[in-house]
């Protein structure tokens, strides 16, 4: 079959990976292609992350083993356009190296918002890729390279992508199409340049104008709402406390969710209810609950790690959404809800590949109120988990829709539960 009668895959869960494989392979080439052609001088982040492969023999052994461990088979060898895929940490840093400096494009076909998860794409499947992504070390200077990025894309020279474009602007027809009703929706300035943002970053934490999302029941704290604008992934009771995380079927384990929190023990045998969220949509957290913040603190974690007990990945960590619940970054707000049939629970929120900058904006001892702010992700969605004490009797109403892969995301502050 030609690739121009190649049929097109179905979006992936979350819209993060193109719907069509094509458009990935042509994308993957064409960094390939800069990176190969026109070498350009590292940036000094990148350099730094030179020099950890380099100086650092477990880790340097690492990184040339992942991309070794990318089978050379057909599937593998080649792109449908025939370039080759990435199999040189010294491209591979290239490649990352000309992402800095550029902002996300839209495009109607399928949209590359894990440019870097893109390279990485079949390494990070690896048994050596499982070692490098669970280094500390690489973790620690993974941050740092995707904290220059955010540093980039909340500046204004980060907005040029945010213009009228039909194919690759944001604000152009086609992203306009793929998010209807964008302008009555969300704060914005249609006649102003950008639509009144500032930046990148600015775009994609953008706010619902009010009355658009409405807080179901706000003064009846029988009710539970969605946290997030986000569609049910899991839904899991009689979690233990400790589980084996990293196998089939990726059981929760609480005490490695919660990071060893002194209060994990009045959460053994509890419920987890875990939704992501879609990459077009709106990124801020909002608490389910009436209460008290008791604690908030955000985790460091793995960036790209994903379980090798789900095989071949080519959407990243998608398909590793509860593994990462342990090991990702995410930040852990534990609300004490007014309603004492509800108590102590907590809201998590899970960094995904690139969106994993999480910010949050309540502290200890804050009442909020059902609806409020918690926080955000930076650049774009990713996956959350609401987490309940066993003996809190609730019935989740998801609006017909069956949590996994395939289910359709749920307004933010919609009611999603209620207590017995």
């Amino acid at each position: 079959m030609s690739a121009s009668t190649a049929p097109s895959l179905p979006y992936r869960v979350g819209q993060w990976l193109p719907s069509d494989q094509r458009v990935l392979d042509a994308w993957i080439e064409k960094r390939l292609a800069q990176a190969t052609a026109n070498p350009v001088p590292l940036l000094p982040i990148m350099e730094e992350f030179k020099q950890l492969i380099e100086g650092d023999a477990a880790i340097y052994m690492l990184f040339h083993q992942m991309l070794s461990e990318v089978p050379h088979t057909r599937h593998f060898r080649h792109n449908p356009a025939g370039g080759p895929q990435v199999r040189s940490y010294h491209v591979m840093l290239q490649m990352i190296n000309t992402i800095l400096t550029e902002a996300p494009e839209f495009n109607t076909t399928g949209l590359v918002g894990f440019p870097i998860n893109a390279i990485l794409d079949w390494s990070m499947d690896t048994p050596g890729g499982f070692a490098a992504f669970l280094n500390e070390k690489v973790n620690r200077q993974l941050k740092r390279v995707l904290n220059e990025w955010a540093r980039f894309l909340g500046s204004a020279d980060s907005r040029y992508i945010l213009n009228d474009d039909p194919v690759k602007g944001w604000l152009g027809a086609g992203a306009m199409a793929a998010m209807p009703h964008f302008v009555e929706h969300f704060v914005c300035e249609p006649t102003a340049p950008y639509y009144g943002f500032t930046c990148w970053d600015d775009f994609f934490t953008r706010q619902f104008r009010e009355g658009q999302r409405p807080v179901a029941s706000p003064d009846d704290d029988k009710v539970i709402t969605n946290a997030c604008e986000s569609a049910p992934y899991r839904l899991a009771r009689g979690v233990k406390q400790i589980d084996r995380f990293w196998i089939k079927a990726q059981p929760y384990s609480l005490t490695h969710m919660l990071d060893g929190d002194s209060r994990v023990a009045q959460f053994d045998g509890g419920t987890v209810y875990q939704a992501f969220l879609d990459a077009l949509s709106y990124h801020r957290w909002h608490s389910p609950v009436n209460g008290r913040i008791v604690k908030a603190v955000v985790v460091d974690g793995s960036y790209y790690s994903e379980t090798p007990a789900e095989g071949e990945d080519d959407s990243g960590p998608n398909d590793s959404q509860a593994y990462i619940t342990e090991v990702a970054t995410r930040a852990l707000v534990f609300i004490e809800a007014d309603n004492p049939a509800i108590g102590l629970m907590c809201f998590m929120a899970v960094g995904m590949a690139e969106v994993s900058t999480c910010q949050i904006t309540v502290y200890e001892g804050q009442q909020v109120r059902k609806g409020q702010q918690l926080g955000m992700f930076h650049f774009g969605g990713s996956t959350h988990c609401l987490i309940f004490r066993p003996g809190v009797e609730l019935d989740f109403t998801l609006h017909g829709h069956t949590p996994g892969l395939n289910s359709k995301s749920l307004p933010v502050n919609s009611q999603i539960a209620r207590v017995k």
